[in-house]
């Protein structure tokens, strides 16, 4: 039998084809506009326990339990009443993470930002696979690691692919816009102290509160996004999260999350903002709820509250 031979100049053509679809650049994916470009954020709405699957679900987008975890307890409080700075039990704040089994766990804090931008202070966060803020006052982390070293190597855990976490003030912190960050008293939605203004922006273009429920705080962001509507309000009940990815979010846990969303249109017996339920995903780019947890199809084309609802 003869074998076939292709002319050299089909030949060549071919090879150049070849060549020229392998040399075709491959576009470059946006980056996210809210969320991180790489890693979870776990964002929790207030007194976290183990009975909904939050804290599990932490644990494992770290990897699992062996990992390693950097507790910080820091805005519990820089200092105490008569003004010293105040001093963790680093076996007391770890000691309910190792409860929850984790081999690889250190808390880390300072009061003093000179401290938190030192190359010591940050070593424990180089290898660190997730990040944990506890809850108290928001600003009390604010003023020890904004524009420091240490807020850049959190970020950098993120862009290791790991995770940052926080309950309560450790969920306000990972937003933009600082909610509650007045030192004057928690009821105070936005401060007028030019250092409390912003968080650690995790979460970009948001202002995240918390306790929604517990508390009766479910229309206190309204104020807020009407004053800053370029802001995505997101309000929290507690032991209820969200596990944010990119420009979307799931919600988990025990109850209910709020979206407060300038762009949409409410009706006038509305609240103006949507109610989303645990396995509810949003798409905060869209402005929209991607799925619902209960399986039903999402309703108005602009967003939406489950059920098509906006009661709490």
């Amino acid at each position: 039998m003869t074998r076939r031979r292709w002319p050299l100049s089909l030949l060549t053509l071919a090879l150049a084809f070849a060549l020229s679809v392998r040399a075709q650049p491959v576009p470059a994916q946006a980056a996210p506009e809210y969320g991180p470009a790489k890693g979870t954020l776990v964002i929790i709405g207030g007194a976290m326990s183990d009975n909904f699957g939050v804290s599990q679900k932490f644990i494992q987008l770290a990897g699992g339990p062996s990992k390693k975890f950097v507790i910080v307890p820091t805005n519990g409080g820089n200092r105490t009443a008569d003004g010293t700075p105040r001093v963790y039990n680093a076996e007391t704040v770890l000691a309910p993470w190792k409860k929850r089994g984790l081999t690889n766990v250190v808390m880390l804090h300072t009061w003093d930002s000179t401290v938190a931008d030192t190359a010591e202070f940050v070593a424990p966060l180089l290898d660190a696979d997730a990040v944990w803020f506890d809850g108290g006052r928001q600003w009390n982390g604010v003023d020890s690691y904004m524009n420091t070293r240490a807020l850049q190597e959190f970020w950098n855990v993120l862009n290791r692919g790991g995770v940052i976490a926080g309950s309560s003030a450790g969920a306000t912190i990972q937003g933009d816009y600082l909610v509650r960050g007045d030192t004057k008293g928690p009821d105070i939605m936005m401060t007028e102290e030019p250092t409390h203004q912003h968080g650690f922006a995790f979460l970009k273009r948001s202002a995240i509160d918390q306790h929604i429920n517990t508390r009766n705080r479910w229309d206190d962001l309204i104020p807020v996004i009407k004053k800053f509507p370029q802001y995505l309000g997101i309000g929290l009940s507690e032991d209820t999260a969200i596990v944010v990815t990119g420009d979307t979010f799931e919600v988990i846990g025990r109850w209910k999350a709020t979206v407060h969303d300038n762009t949409q249109a409410y009706q006038p017996w509305d609240k103006p903002y949507d109610v989303l339920n645990p396995g509810d995903v949003y798409d905060m780019k869209a402005r929209k709820i991607l799925k619902y947890g209960n399986g039903a199809t999402p309703g108005r084309g602009g967003g939406g509250g489950t059920g098509g609802s906006h009661a709490p």
